[in-house]
């Protein structure tokens, strides 16, 4: 497993919830010492226009600050996709997240669609035929949805509500019916969690989240997957939720 992160991911570059100060530092103080960490570089021009219009991206480069920030978040991402498509799986510990951000479109503290890009490029370069999203996030991720809603070779899924344990049986359904991709990618957002936004699932349920995605990969994608880092809020438990998640996803 390993993990991509970058020192300039703790800027405060905005006053969303994503943006807090404290919000990295509570993750990174859980893995440090336990795995390598590697640092992602910006995200090019050409990367980001693969899922969304030219517009759309010189709109976000009008603030420079953010253009840094959402293009190296999504640096991070396509650096996660290719350790994954090499063999190891990867965590990405990135911000802004992505999964609202569409072709033309930024909302939900997202600017550009982190998953969506990591996963395209990998198609573009020939890299992987098709791809499987999982979406654990409190929220859906609408912005990856239209992305790829005309597509035959990208399937997205969205983790629906309930209680936890409905949750985690919903989850095990969805992956045992689905078979052949060329990896599985991940959008983790961990606002989920009991004593975060979504106020359901325990610490212990994100290692078995972790747990069944690594299982279903190794019969889906030959074991290729990554994760990268979308919500998550309450500072206190949110390094705790993703080193469970990390736990139960890494070999």
């Amino acid at each position: 497993m390993k993990i991509i992160f970058h020192e300039k991911f703790k800027e405060v570059y905005t006053t969303d919830p994503a943006a807090q100060p404290g919000r990295m530092e509570a993750i990174i103080g859980e893995l440090q010492g336990k795995f390598e960490f590697l640092e992602p570089q910006e995200a090019k021009y050409e990367d980001l226009t693969l899922v969304h219009s030219k517009s759309h991206v010189d709109r976000i480069k009008k603030d420079p600050h953010i253009y840094e920030m959402a293009s190296l978040s999504a640096g991070g991402a396509i650096l996660c996709a290719k350790i994954a498509k090499e063999g190891e799986s990867s965590f990405g510990v990135i911000r802004p997240p992505g999964h609202h951000a569409g072709y033309e479109s930024a909302w939900g503290f997202c600017y550009f669609n982190n998953v969506a890009i990591a996963v395209k490029k990998l198609m573009n370069e020939g890299e992987i035929d098709s791809a499987l999203i999982v979406d654990f996030d409190l929220h859906f991720g609408d912005g990856t949805a239209n992305i790829f809603k005309r597509s035959k070779d990208v399937t997205y899924y969205h983790l629906p509500g309930g209680d936890r344990l409905s949750q985690l049986k919903s989850l095990e359904e969805f992956l045992e019916k689905e078979r052949d991709y060329g990896i599985l990618a991940v959008s983790a957002g961990f606002d989920r969690g009991k004593k975060d936004w979504g106020g359901t699932l325990e610490v212990e349920d994100f290692k078995q989240i972790g747990e069944l995605l690594k299982k279903a990969s190794k019969r889906i994608s030959g074991g290729l997957r990554f994760a990268v880092l979308e919500g998550g809020y309450n500072h206190s438990v949110l390094g705790k939720n993703v080193s469970s998640f990390i736990e139960g996803f890494s070999d």
